[in-house]
């Protein structure tokens, strides 16, 4: 598992709409990366970001730490929260601080 503290915004700007698998148990959850913003000064090198996932209508995810693969980057643990209902799904918001 890559170690999440040395990722930055840009390590997860060059994936933007690249598809991610959540994985729940036996079953797993496409999302897609829309959004990564820089929101100020964080603990880690290169400021603290925020990401927006563009998930289905369902299932929802409730808040909580979840593992995130991804092609390049691996297995990632990362705490999502939902944060709004469009017409393509679910979005959620992942903060890094």
């Amino acid at each position: 598992m890559i170690d999440i503290q040395t990722l930055s915004g840009p390590d997860f700007e060059g994936h933007l709409n690249d598809a991610f698998t959540v994985l729940l148990g036996p079953e797993t959850l496409q999302m897609q990366l829309i959004e990564v913003k820089a929101i100020g000064q964080g603990e880690r090198v290169g400021g603290a970001f925020s990401t927006l996932w563009q998930g289905p209508q369902s299932p929802v995810l409730s808040q909580g730490t979840y593992e995130v693969r991804h092609a390049d980057l691996g297995s990632l643990t990362v705490f999502l929260v939902p944060v709004a209902q469009k017409d393509a799904g679910i979005q959620y918001e992942a903060i890094f601080t």
